[in-house]
């Protein structure tokens, strides 16, 4: 690793070290406040907001990346050829003044739109709003003619009533030691899972399985593209190569291990997930390829040299979860309809 690596979550979130007696404490006032939260939405004291289309929020349980972004894009892309016009919420992580609303579109800059809006608007050229509000976020692209709305990372944010919720795992780590923030990884209890329409598990290529009730995802990644422009390259053209591998999302190792897997030398540089990316922090000392993500990507284009490439991901689904996941839309759509 490099002088540049950010350090990685506490090892007893995902690992077998003890837990500081200081962040058990912690974690029991965290459960009480989210419990009593929950417990004033359901009794109406805090109100939930429609927004007069179906809902679907993509979330996870734990804190940190578990592949929402890649999803999110398949899902409007699967939404858009069933006939809707979907648009997608964010609260836009990492952007320059996140207290401003804002459409995104593809000429966006990352600082200005949020790393994640602004690769799912290049990807799906899709209407993409960016607001800490996310019932504000929602409402705006309801008026923008959006018959369906996708909330990016939302699970938690129960202003917003939402018709499906998909769960997102990563299928390595799980829930960790199972103990809510600071004392391990959950935003919420585990249990909280179970009242989720869709559990999907986000599987290496060749390692787990999904259980009793889950969808297996597999991100598949093929080819490196060019910053600079240029004809893009299949991975294996690097193999028994070393690269630099660049990664500034919630787990990094992740793509480490997924270039490992096919068959590339890395040498890893793992940065804050949202990490505002400057020339520096690619001076290496050593003229290697360098290869990120694509949430990475989108903020280095300015500095960018020839060595630099992005590492495009595509979320594989079993053809029975678009099914399921449209039957369930259109029986939300139908109930709406009768409400109205």
């Amino acid at each position: 690793m490099s002088r540049r690596t950010m350090p990685q979550p506490p090892g007893y979130w995902f690992g077998n070290a003890p837990v500081p007696a200081w962040a058990r404490a912690l974690a029991g006032v965290y459960g009480a406040v989210i419990a009593l939260r929950r417990r004033l939405y359901r009794m109406g004291v805090l109100r939930c907001h429609r927004v007069g289309v179906p809902v679907i929020v993509v979330g996870n349980i734990i804190a940190g990346g578990t592949g929402k972004t890649p999803l999110t894009i398949a899902l409007v892309e699967r939404l858009r050829a069933a006939g809707f016009q979907p648009g997608v919420a964010s609260r836009g992580y990492g952007r320059g003044d996140e207290a401003q609303a804002r459409w995104v579109d593809a000429g966006t800059p990352a600082s200005e739109g949020g790393d994640e809006p602004v690769l799912i608007a290049r990807h799906t050229g899709t209407r993409v709003r960016v607001d800490r509000d996310r019932v504000a976020a929602a409402k705006a692209l309801v008026a923008a003619g959006c018959d369906v709305v996708i909330c990016d990372d939302g699970l938690q944010h129960y202003r917003l009533r939402r018709d499906l919720e998909i769960e997102v795992i990563d299928g390595a780590r799980r829930y960790g030691n199972g103990r809510l923030m600071p004392a391990g990884p959950l935003r919420e209890p585990a249990a909280r899972a179970a009242e989720c329409d869709f559990r999907v598990v986000n599987l290496p290529d060749t390692e787990g399985a999904a259980g009793f009730g889950e969808w297996p995802l597999h991100l598949q990644a093929d080819g490196a593209l060019p910053l600079r422009g240029g004809r893009p390259r299949p991975l294996s053209a690097f193999a028994g190569q070393r690269v630099h591998a660049v990664a500034g999302i919630g787990h990094p190792a992740r793509f480490f291990a997924m270039l490992r897997r096919h068959g590339l030398g890395v040498v890893p540089h793992a940065f804050a997930d949202h990490h505002a990316y400057r020339a520096e922090d690619f001076e290496f000392g050593s003229e290697l390829p360098v290869l990120m993500t694509e949430k990475d990507a989108v903020k280095c284009a300015t500095f960018a040299n020839g060595w630099f490439y992005s590492v495009p991901v595509v979320a594989r689904l079993p053809e029975a979860f678009w099914i399921a996941l449209l039957e369930r839309l259109a029986e939300a759509t139908a109930a709406r309809a009768g409400k109205a």
